[in-house]
């Protein structure tokens, strides 16, 4: 059975697409960041809660900041990408659901209430969101190079704050050279699925 979506936009998103360290000067636009978003933030989470938040470091003074706090591989790449955005989740979320659930405004309290729950929920869905935004970077022609390798503490410190989590650094923009090694294997179907 084949997909709906045509062969070249699944090769634009999955089978052609990379992880990318290396990319042109060309700038990544607000505009640019606006559609992505504007695509995305149409993935499903739970409640709706939508707890996923992007810092973009576009000052010079920020991204060296943000630079001396990767972990040394990851430096460089980090220092040379035309955009870089901290994402992270909202551990607050909670706050925005009586606007975001109208039909069920009471959740907020029935469910999130207590800081721990807030924080699995949004822990699990801004992971969701964030595997959207990568999926959105290539839809908008760009490339991704998410990264876990930073100092998360030191992050949090000096980005975010208490109520934000660092779940990863993503470069963007448009990739440039040969990927350095072939594509990873990946697990097949029958490896992965289970029918009961």
């Amino acid at each position: 059975m084949s997909l709906v979506l045509d062969s070249a936009a699944q090769d634009l998103l999955f089978r052609e697409a990379r992880t990318t360290s290396a990319f042109s000067d060309e700038p990544v636009t607000e505009e640019q960041v606006q559609a992505i978003y504007d695509l995305v933030k149409f993935g499903p989470t739970a409640f709706n809660s939508t707890p996923l938040r992007v810092t973009l470091v576009r000052s010079p003074e920020a991204r060296q900041r943000l630079v001396e706090l990767m972990d040394e591989g990851n430096q460089a790449k980090t220092a040379a990408a035309p955009l870089v955005a901290i994402l992270s989740a909202d551990n607050e979320f909670h706050e925005e659901l009586p606007a975001l659930l109208p039909h069920f405004p009471q959740a907020k309290d029935v469910f999130f209430s207590e800081r721990p729950a807030r924080e699995r929920s949004a822990l699990m869905n801004s992971a969701m969101q964030a595997a959207y935004f990568i999926v959105g970077v290539r839809a908008a022609g760009l490339a991704a190079g998410p990264m876990a390798g930073f100092d998360h503490a030191g992050i949090q410190k000096e980005f975010l704050d208490d109520d934000h989590t660092p779940l990863m650094v993503v470069n963007i923009g448009k990739a440039e050279g040969e990927v350095p090694h072939p594509r990873g294997p990946r697990l097949t179907a029958d490896q992965v699925i289970t029918t009961v």
